[in-house]
């Protein structure tokens, strides 16, 4: 099978006029995998009682089965939500937490999260901690160490990205998850970013609650993702929406997949799709996909230090990143992102994005099976013509 990125480009839908360096954020689904998405679809509007009434659960419960090995699961340990926000709101709104209590997170944690868990800090009067790192990050155990430094007797809770979005680190989260349990204290993963980038074995892993998407990644349609929890947890979970699920005398299942996956009348098409999402990246050998990604991410990296001055985040990145990486821009400031943004998308049509954070500029960059070298060079000019004189 024929893996080179202008051939994978062929199968999917994406604009050929737009340098689309923007994985990341919503994914693309290739077009074999949306026909099947369209087909149930198709049947869900054939017969919508027959297919929500009677079969919606048959039918997740067939696709949970064929997911289960892909994440190292027990397929009854996890349930489909549309995106890892949804489940970290699920477990957020779940966790009995009070005004004696801390959450440890971190400053690279995707902004969405952050407002969740102020939302509920004010609910219920619990601190949030966030860690910060030195940079560029070097050694795991030095990260643990400046993260662990922030473990206090009132910690209750660890909840920190797999991989990062603001900043596109692949955090050592194996090893927290260990010290966790160890110290007794819950840990929380946001694994967003991780399915289809790098291998989830969520049995091994051991986190207590682990939520993610397969509509970025994993190629599957926009508004399917998952959230997992321990089984001695799935009790601890409570209904973010209170629908025929909840309190079902009827049931065979377990409360905690009524309570989550028994929301109401919505399409659960994309949900259905991701199987065949998942056959698509093995019947293309997607593991030399991604390393041939990886390494034209490191190239790249190094190229934009060279000729543009950019500054990475990490000091290894065969340790620290997969397919994305951020790079500090030190002449652009945050006030300058709309005008830089716009250039980037009007003048050149190259889809990026530009991320303020900690008061820098950082630019993140996913690397795909469809994107060629040439597609980076793009933005490697595109960058120089409008550093030549910054935006401030």
């Amino acid at each position: 099978m024929n893996n080179d990125p202008l051939s994978l480009r062929t199968l999917f839908l994406l604009d050929p006029s737009v340098t689309f360096l923007n994985h990341g954020s919503f994914g693309a689904t290739p077009i074999p995998v949306f026909e099947k998405y369209q087909e149930w679809q198709r049947m869900l509007e054939k017969e919508p009682v027959e297919f929500l009434g009677r079969k919606a659960s048959e039918y997740l419960a067939e696709a949970r089965q064929a997911i289960a090995p892909e994440l190292g699961c027990d397929p009854d340990d996890f349930t489909f939500v549309i995106n890892a926000t949804t489940g970290m709101n699920v477990v957020i709104h779940s966790l009995p937490l009070t005004a004696q209590d801390e959450v440890l997170t971190t400053n690279h944690e995707y902004g969405a999260i952050d407002k969740t868990w102020q939302f509920y800090a004010r609910q219920k009067g619990f601190t949030i901690v966030r860690a910060r790192f030195s940079l560029p990050v070097s050694s795991p155990d030095l990260w643990i160490e400046e993260l662990w430094s922030q473990v206090t007797p009132r910690t209750r809770v660890i909840s920190i990205s797999h991989i990062t979005s603001p900043t596109a680190l692949v955090f050592p989260v194996e090893k927290v998850i260990e010290r966790a349990r160890n110290a007794g204290i819950l840990t929380l993963i946001d694994g967003a970013h991780s399915p289809g980038q790098i291998p989830v074995n969520l049995r091994k892993l051991g986190a207590d609650f682990y939520t993610g998407n397969f509509h970025k990644w994993v190629c599957a349609p926009k508004g399917a993702g998952f959230l997992y929890v321990r089984p001695e947890y799935h009790s601890l979970i409570q209904p973010l929406i209170v629908s025929w699920g909840y309190d079902n005398p009827n049931s065979q299942r377990s409360p905690f997949l009524d309570h989550t996956e028994w929301w109401g009348t919505r399409d659960i098409s994309a949900f259905l799709t991701v199987p065949e999402a998942y056959q698509f990246l093995r019947t293309h050998h997607w593991d030399k996909v991604r390393e041939r990604c990886h390494q034209q991410l490191k190239e790249t990296c190094n190229a934009f230090r060279e000729r543009l001055g950019v500054i990475p985040l990490s000091a290894d990145q065969d340790t620290w990143n997969a397919q994305m990486i951020s790079l500090q821009i030190p002449r652009l400031s945050p006030r300058s992102i709309p005008e830089v943004s716009r250039r980037l998308w009007e003048d050149f049509r190259i889809e990026v994005p530009l991320v303020e954070w900690e008061d820098s500029v950082l630019i993140r960059i996913s690397f795909q099976g469809y994107n060629t070298p040439e597609d980076y060079k793009k933005l490697e000019h595109a960058l120089g013509e409008i550093l030549v004189a910054p935006i401030t």
